[in-house]
């Protein structure tokens, strides 16, 4: 018989695999945010802007899956967990900060001021944060449903995909579990 999640031993990682999760993390959430800032990103929306936004949520729907993936199969899921949603998460907001610079850079009235890449990828974080400072706002049509669609997204991010990594936790402690009997 296979013990309950909360009948497992809880093994602590050695603090050398710890240091090389986060500083991998750490390391991964860089990488990105330096792709974001060096990538010509001014122009139109066009086909191979909207090309960009579809294949860039493509990419976050596989990695999430290959990350649970990985969680369960991992020698310490809970850590595995952390790194992944270090990984998924702040490639979530750029892919949003892409579509509102591409978005402004489309339509000069999109937003009530023009953005940089700083100021979309603000504008992502106190919208996935819930924050919503009311300094940088939506004015268009197009540019209010960018910005529902990352809203309605956020809450699958926050509640779906957080779910689904805990679930896989929990598998790969039972995983283990069975492996040592």
């Amino acid at each position: 018989m296979v013990p309950t999640t909360e009948e497992l031993p809880r093994r602590l990682p050695p603090r050398r695999v710890t240091v090389r999760a986060l500083l991998r993390s750490t390391l991964t959430a860089t990488v990105l945010v330096v792709i974001y800032y060096a990538l010509p990103l001014a122009g139109r929306l066009d086909g191979g802007a909207v090309s960009v936004l579809v294949i860039g949520s493509l990419v976050f729907t596989v990695m999430i899956i290959w990350q649970i993936r990985a969680i369960i199969r991992a020698d310490y899921p809970g850590l595995r967990t952390i790194e992944s949603l270090a990984t998924a998460i702040p490639l979530f907001l750029l892919v949003f900060a892409v579509a509102y610079l591409l978005l402004d850079g489309a339509t000069a009235a999109a937003f009530n001021e023009p953005l940089s890449k700083t100021d979309a990828l603000y504008f992502t974080v106190t919208v996935f944060a819930t924050v919503g400072f009311g300094d940088i706002v939506p004015r268009t049509e197009l540019a209010r449903i960018v910005t529902m669609s990352q809203m309605l997204a956020d809450l699958v991010v926050i509640g779906l995909i957080v779910r689904v990594m805990i679930s896989a936790v929990k598998e790969g402690h039972q995983r283990r579990a069975a492996e040592r009997h």
